[in-house]
């Protein structure tokens, strides 16, 4: 436990895959105010020359490049389950610690964004980590929070009364289950909530239900005025709900579309009561992302991202681009407002998402692999240099 509690000294403490020795030094951004009534020894957020940067436990600025969608179901077909019996002996914790945590070092990612993966699609997303495979895994890591399942790609789940009793009290089961867990964990750096939700807009599967608010009611005052209240009332409840059991981590909220219609009155009922705004962009990242800080003056998460053929059949299989990430991440950085990038992985091909960094048989993408390898050092040795690690 010494060691997880002090895991940031000894690696990734300003970069993004470089194992660096370092030692504790006083905070090199100036901590800013935050939802967390108690943020010592646990990540943070902190400006420097008006940039916003997280702060690690030991006090350095860090940037999260973290991998999304990591699943070890994709190990069990009936073609491959051999490998996941002989080599890992049926076991996640050994996957997690042979597997998963070696392979993101060597290709310099320094966090997890979201472990959940696609099982079919527009289903529900693969369970999370426990606590202890997250404990395996011994890096920073993101977690979400299920208050909702308003997911864009979700087809089969009616909406939540947010208004009724029972969800308020759905929201406490979840902190308390979840947060409960995860509140001492050092290595945890925040909560996301739903993925991509569907306040004001919705897809083709999931037309049935609508969306959560009623987007032409937004045409009149009274409307308007309905809606942040709604919202308000949403952001306030899952906040709360987490500071009864969660006093430390960071809040990131819902993960929003960028490419849909997003409302101002939920954009601005959410400023109160996260630390991040957090978005998924497979289109234009680098312009949206900048926007919603500078309309909003908060900090802004790239929380998930990738280019890669969408268009895939069954049996089909695509590649994640890694000139597409190095120039996002890259320009990511540089913005003043930007946090980190977490690109959607996944970290191992299923039949469903169609794409990953290793294949079934855990062969690496040979072309693209090595793009993200050397995108992610370069962020590492930029980070190193702005803040120097005190050598040992």
């Amino acid at each position: 436990m010494a060691k997880r509690r002090c895991f940031i000294k000894q690696m990734f403490a300003a970069g993004a895959g470089l194992t660096i020795n370092a030692t504790a030094r006083p905070v090199s951004a100036a901590p800013v105010k935050t939802t967390q009534p108690a943020p010592d020894g646990f990540f943070t957020l902190g400006k420097q020359d008006d940039h916003w940067w997280l702060i690690a436990p030991d006090g350095r600025p860090f940037f999260t490049v973290g991998i999304n969608h990591i699943d070890p179901a994709t190990l069990r077909y009936p073609e491959n389950i051999d490998l996941w019996r002989d080599k890992y002996d049926g076991s996640t914790i050994r996957w997690i610690q042979e597997s998963v945590t070696p392979n993101l070092h060597d290709w310099g990612f320094n966090s997890v964004g979201w472990v959940q993966e696609v099982t079919v699609r527009k289903w529900q997303h693969s369970r999370s980590f426990t606590i202890d495979e997250y404990r395996a895994l011994d890096m920073p890591y993101c977690h979400l929070l299920p208050f909702t399942e308003s997911h864009q790609w979700e087809k089969h789940t009616v909406h939540y009364d947010f208004r009724s009793d029972d969800w308020k009290e759905w929201c406490d089961y979840v902190a308390r289950a979840h947060c409960g867990e995860l509140a001492e964990e050092r290595n945890l750096i925040g909560y996301f909530y739903s993925d991509c939700p569907t306040w004001i807009h919705s897809r083709p599967d999931n037309q049935w239900r609508g969306s959560i608010f009623d987007p032409g009611r937004l045409e009149s005052e009274a409307g308007r005025k309905e809606l942040t209240e709604l919202a308000t009332l949403y952001y306030q409840t899952t906040h709360d709900a987490i500071r009864r059991y969660d006093k430390h981590h960071l809040i990131f909220g819902d993960r929003y579309e960028a490419n849909a219609p997003i409302a101002k009155q939920v954009i601005d009922a959410a400023l109160s009561y996260v630390d991040v705004l957090s978005f998924q962009d497979f289109r234009d990242p680098v312009t949206h992302l900048p926007e919603y800080h500078r309309q909003t003056g908060k900090p802004v998460l790239l929380a998930d991202a990738a280019r890669m053929r969408w268009q895939t059949a069954p049996g089909e299989f695509t590649h994640n681009e890694g000139q597409w990430y190095a120039a996002t991440l890259q320009q990511l950085f540089q913005s003043p407002g930007c946090i980190g990038f977490h690109l959607c992985g996944a970290y191992q091909r299923n039949r469903a998402r169609r794409y990953g960094l290793l294949d079934e048989q855990e062969i690496p993408d040979s072309k693209n692999v090595p793009l993200i390898r050397q995108a992610n050092h370069r962020i590492a040795q930029q980070m190193n240099q702005r803040f120097p690690p005190v050598q040992q």
